[in-house]
């Protein structure tokens, strides 16, 4: 069975560098890293009388593990302004429980700019976020900023189809 149906000579999969990712409507500028899309399913043992075989197994209830983005510091103020919808230094009364939750999608492109995956995620807030890393007078690395974003779920978006290569 090929592995892509469109481009059939297609041996190689998509490469994990050339994404985006939306909230709002718009991309988020500077990111350079997105954390996996992972879910896992308890199992559950049943067990059934008469049956020593040993237990039957049905799945149980299913976690969304939290995504982490990070991007590089500039003065967009994307990050720090969702996760002060959520933990803001004014106090509870700052919070907004109407607009702390967001749904988010992620795009990727193959080398061609092509938009050949999307997934929708859904009931995003913001759990953790580091403003700066760790400052070193010695080092030469650029600063990352980082939100971690616990989710209710996400879905492929199936409209995005395999486009044709040239």
């Amino acid at each position: 069975m090929a592995k892509f149906t469109v481009n059939s000579q297609r041996f190689d999969p998509y490469l994990g560098f050339k994404f985006k990712v939306k909230w709002d409507g718009n991309y988020v500028a500077g990111l350079n890293k997105c954390s996996a899309l992972k879910r896992t399913t308890e199992v559950t043992p049943w067990y059934e009388a008469g049956d020593h075989s040993g237990p039957h197994q049905i799945p149980g209830k299913t976690k969304y593990d939290a995504i982490t983005l990070q991007g590089g510091v500039t003065h967009d103020t994307a990050f720090e302004e969702w996760a002060n919808k959520v933990n803001n230094y004014q106090g509870e009364a700052a919070m907004s429980l109407k607009t702390f939750r967001k749904d988010i999608t992620i795009d990727v492109f193959n080398l061609q700019g092509s938009k050949v995956l999307s997934y929708n995620v859904f009931r995003c807030w913001v759990s953790e976020y580091q403003a700066l890393p760790e400052l070193d007078a010695g080092g030469n690395a650029a600063m990352i900023t980082t939100i971690k974003l616990e989710n209710e779920g996400w879905i492929r978006d199936t409209s995005v189809v395999e486009p044709k290569e040239t």
